[in-house]
């Protein structure tokens, strides 16, 4: 009986399967900068889905942010950009459109990054939907899917869209240098993130037409590390992109 079970032993150690050897992935870094589109035409207006041009002051505000002269030439305070990824909807498709042409920068419109679909509510007037919108948005501040358009996007969705389209950044490559054109409701998501606030205790943070934020990931072994490295550049020409 000793000797079956020594050949056992024998067989058993010959037959196991050899040890995995985990290598830890490579740590990389990516810059992520992120505008808001400028004025749109239409006044003032709730836009979700609807798809309004830039107004002059829109594309003067977003050639400034950005360091791009009238002619959309860069200077030297503009980022120089490894790809440009867009909302497909024309407040920041055309303006990004134009950023990728005269920087050479190859460019991706996807619809992640769209703002969210108001649905009934969209280009109402903002005075009017403050109105209706009111008990949803007080509801909002105490249970995220309390805020749902009627046929529209609901923020549950919304939310897990944007996240999806932010975590999606981080499997560009080492060093890449990223320009995200959206819009504010968008940023709402990321920034908070970002930053660890709610989501819907993110009211204070100052969003203006052609905000320009920059934020840095750090990827070490799969995981995600964020930081707000600069907010609303467009207000402070001084500072250095």
């Amino acid at each position: 009986m000793q000797v079956i079970l020594q050949r056992k032993s024998i067989s058993s150690a010959i037959w196991s399967k050899p040890a995995v050897l985990v290598v830890p992935s490579p740590a990389k870094t990516i810059i992520v900068d992120f505008i808001r589109h400028g004025e749109p035409e239409g006044g003032d207006i709730l836009r979700g889905r609807v798809d309004p041009v830039l107004t002059a002051l829109g594309w003067t505000q977003m050639q400034k942010a950005t360091g791009l002269s009238e002619s959309h030439q860069p200077s030297e305070t503009t980022p120089d950009w490894s790809e440009v990824i867009s909302s497909p909807l024309k407040r920041c498709r055309s303006f990004a459109e134009q950023v990728a042409e005269h920087t050479q920068s190859p460019i991706i419109i996807a619809d992640q990054w769209q703002e969210i679909d108001y649905g009934d509510w969209d280009g109402m007037q903002i005075s009017e939907w403050r109105k209706i919108a009111a008990d949803q948005f007080n509801a909002f501040r105490k249970d995220l899917s309390a805020l749902a358009p009627p046929n529209g996007e609901d923020y549950l969705s919304f939310k897990d869209r944007i996240q999806s389209a932010w975590q999606g950044l981080a499997s560009k490559d080492d060093g890449s240098h990223l320009l995200v054109v959206t819009h504010g409701g968008v940023l709402r998501v990321v920034l908070p993130t970002v930053l660890g606030m709610p989501l819907n205790r993110s009211f204070p943070l100052y969003i203006p037409f052609a905000c320009f934020s920059r934020v840095k990931l750090e990827i070490i072994n799969g995981k995600i590390n964020a930081s707000l490295i600069l907010h609303n550049g467009a207000e402070h020409p001084a500072s250095s992109l």
